[in-house]
């Protein structure tokens, strides 16, 4: 069992919790994410690590309440115990010196995009962070995403903070002015597939992190797979991360839409 340290709301319905689990702290790398099971009967939720503190043995979840078992561990609180905590899982994220660096985040996939963010910046690339989100409350991790970026572009979608735009808008920007070798998408399926749609039209190398679809965590249950570059590949244990620009984002978002009803009981 896992005890939680700290508990901070972002939002109505998005949580920070920071978590008990020394040795995951310790192997854990940008990319990588766990498995998290409350109660005995709980259901396995698959969640990006968002951060970790090696000195203090802790690591960091951003959590949306969407459906019941999410809804479940945002209820926690300080002192509560996590039942089964399970990681680091997944490929972490290929991380070498490659110029300048674009990191797009829509909405809680701004929290995963941190770690990378860290990573690439420490890697001695120039790292221009574009935060989207539909208004200035959701905006979250600012502060933290310009300690670690030379730059970070906010864009809402009615203009109550930073830049009126989506964050496609924000990346053009971005690449009207200066050479981009890299972007790194992380958000709505659909978000990253109109990023992955601009790129490509620039020809910048992207990725995009697809953990949104996961639900075992282990490969087991197959709920996961996607197509790329016309070949059936699994979230979970292939990724969470892909080229976007051989991600078929249409199945991707075909296959989310199945568990919406599931996801709202």
């Amino acid at each position: 069992m896992n005890k939680i340290i700290s508990k901070e709301h972002f939002s109505e319905n998005v949580v920070k919790l920071e978590v008990e689990a020394p040795l995951i702290a310790r192997s854990r790398k940008a990319g990588h994410f766990v498995i998290v099971r409350v109660g005995e009967k709980g259901e396995r939720v698959p969640l990006t690590i968002a951060g970790a503190d090696i000195q203090k043995g802790t690591i960091t979840l951003v959590i949306q309440a969407v459906g019941k078992s999410s809804k479940k561990i945002c209820s926690l609180n300080v002192g509560d115990y996590i039942t089964d905590l399970v990681g680091p899982l997944g490929q972490a994220t290929h991380i070498e010196k490659v110029g300048t660096v674009v990191c797009a985040g829509g909405g809680v996939g701004v929290a995963p995009l941190l770690p990378i963010v860290e990573a690439f910046h420490k890697a001695g690339n120039r790292v221009i962070v574009i935060l989207a989100a539909r208004t200035k409350e959701l905006v979250i991790l600012e502060k933290q995403m310009k300690e670690n970026a030379d730059e970070v572009i906010i864009m809402t979608d009615d203009g109550s903070y930073g830049e009126k735009g989506l964050v496609t808008n924000g990346i053009e920007k971005v690449i009207a002015r200066e050479k981009v070798d890299l972007c790194v998408t992380i958000g709505p399926a659909i978000m990253m597939k109109f990023v992955s749609a601009l790129t490509k039209k620039y020809d910048i190398p992207t990725v995009a992190s697809l953990n949104t679809i996961m639900v075992d965590g282990t490969g087991m249950c197959g709920a996961c797979r996607i197509s790329v570059g016309g070949k059936t590949r699994f979230v979970c244990v292939d990724g969470p991360e892909f080229d976007a620009h051989q991600v078929d984002f249409d199945e991707l978002l075909m296959r989310l839409n199945a568990y919406k009803g599931i996801e709202n009981k």
